[in-house]
């Protein structure tokens, strides 16, 4: 690759042009010559053949899965106008000329035709395609927790946010700010970043809600608020509070690990009045409630629930249906019924992390053999149920032979996002999914660009965590935001049961 660069010079008055190739020889062009075609689709790393994106993500950069090859030429053409061409040890695309191609090409077709170098042998491919979908994305970017391996001890973690039209990525905060307590999961009101909530463990250890500290633990209600979930109006989030303990497996080559909760329980939290809404329907003694979320209008409160077992021998056993329950978002409390969507005792498997579609229509949620701490469940698979019609299927359209978990929806219910294993069962990966409205049906994933992707994943020691979409940039305050962690100041709740006691 050559780049020139043009200086200014002004000497008594005189302007200079100073003109400078910089040759960067790991970089250097090669052109196909002598070429042989191969009938086969390149195998390329990340796999994006057949996939389907928005106008406006980041470049599709990509290299030969086989590292043999030491250079790829790619030539880009748009059905309806438009081209690129990228050649180097990787297909390193321009992130301007890449996003006025997919402008052009909006709901069209993008032809990639790879020509590959290995061992002096240039090979040219089968042409591929990728979709560019008439759906606006309408999202600015995501959040994520990058969490390394890790079982006991919490090491260096953190809460980012990642623009999705370039390869920038910056900080919410990072444990290390608080002398490297862990921090969990980063939620915002249905991608709106001007109110959040994370959950720090530890020493300093706490609950932020947009910014205001509460304490990490409420005595009456026993727990930490974790798993929230926002209500639409602002005002309220769900929450549950779990007693969680950890085994390991010493015998199982696909399980390493279980997570279950002797006891955990749901509740809503009213940020006005800093009060924790008690229910005996959602906190009922030998039932385990967990993994709540609001429909899109609020007017319903989605929840886990399993029979508690005796633990941990019978851990296996745990087994979650989904369940709903009614809201009232002018006195704050649940119904008197609530409506079993999922039964296990039908199913035989276990239901997690319930997530309605922004436009009511459907839930999306992670099935599992038994519990429901998904990432450590290979079989672990995304599901859909059709308030409609009230079918219920898997979404194999995504789903791997190893987890696949951990997801959420766009505002506009066009786009899911969710993490999977399936590259080495080890690293949770970000994928992208289109979702066609009419037909209920998704397309082919497709992972989280990066800037020499190969390159990038193969060097990360890291998973990506509870991720959800981002409407715009949060103007994250991290330093200010550990100042306060680091005092002792801390907001008090308080309880309330619904008859006011």
């Amino acid at each position: 690759m050559v780049r020139i660069c043009y200086f200014i010079n002004k000497v008594s008055g005189v302007r200079c042009w100073l003109l400078f190739a910089c040759l960067c020889i790991a970089a250097c062009s090669k052109k196909p010559t002598n070429v042989s075609k191969v009938e086969a689709l390149p195998e390329i790393y990340p796999d994006y053949t057949g996939v389907t994106i928005p106008v406006g993500l980041a470049p599709l950069d990509f290299a030969m899965a086989d590292e043999d090859f030491t250079t790829i030429d790619v030539e880009v053409k748009g059905s309806k106008a438009g081209s690129l061409h990228a050649n180097g040890a990787y297909a390193d695309f321009d992130i301007d000329a890449w996003h006025q191609l997919l402008e052009q090409n909006k709901g069209g077709v993008l032809t990639f035709t790879v020509c590959a170098e290995k061992n002096g042998q240039w090979l040219q491919y089968r042409d591929f395609i990728v979709q560019v979908s008439a759906d606006a994305l309408e999202e600015w970017g995501v959040t994520y927790r990058r969490i390394p391996p890790s079982y006991e001890l919490y090491s260096q973690m953190g809460l980012y946010q990642r623009n999705l039209g370039t390869f920038e990525e910056t900080e919410l905060f990072q444990n290390t700010r608080v002398d490297g307590n862990c921090v969990n999961c980063h939620t915002t009101n249905r991608t709106n970043p001007d109110q959040y909530v994370f959950h720090v463990r530890g020493e300093h250890g706490a609950t932020v809600i947009s910014g205001e500290i509460l304490m990490a633990k409420n005595d009456t209600l026993g727990g930490s608020m974790v798993y929230p979930y926002w209500h639409p109006g602002g005002r309220y989030c769900a929450f549950s509070t779990n007693k969680t303990s950890q085994m390991f497996h010493s015998n199982m080559k696909n399980k390493r690990i279980e997570v279950y909760d002797s006891s955990s329980d749901v509740f809503v939290y009213d940020t006005q009045t800093h009060t924790i809404l008690r229910d005996t329907l959602v906190m009922k003694v030998f039932w385990a409630e967990n993994t709540p979320a609001f429909s899109p209008d609020g007017k319903w409160l989605y929840f886990t629930t399993a029979k508690r077992q005796v633990y941990p021998t019978d851990y296996d056993k745990e087994m979650y249906s989904l369940c709903r329950v009614s809201f009232n978002e002018q006195t704050g409390r649940l119904g008197e019924l609530v409506d079993t969507l999922i039964n296990t005792l039908e199913t035989g498997k276990s239901v997690s992390w319930p997530r309605p579609s922004y436009d009511g229509r459907y839930v999306m949620y992670t099935q599992t053999d038994y519990g429901y701490f998904s990432i450590w469940h290979p079989e672990a698979d995304l599901w859909l149920l059709d308030l409609e019609t009230g079918e219920t299927r898997s979404i194999d359209e995504v789903n791997s032979a190893l987890s696949d978990s951990f997801h959420n929806w766009n505002t506009n219910s066009s786009w899911f996002l969710f993490t999977s294993r399936s590259e080495d069962g080890l690293y949770t990966r970000l994928y992208f999914s289109h979702f066609d409205k009419q037909t209920g049906k998704a397309t082919k994933p497709f992972l989280l660009p990066q800037r020499n992707p190969r390159h990038y994943y193969q060097q990360s020691m890291y998973s990506y965590n509870t991720p959800d979409f981002a409407s715009r940039v949060l103007d994250a305050h991290p330093r200010e935001t550990a100042t306060g962690l680091l005092g002792k100041n801390r907001v008090a709740t308080q309880t309330k049961d619904p008859k006011g006691n």
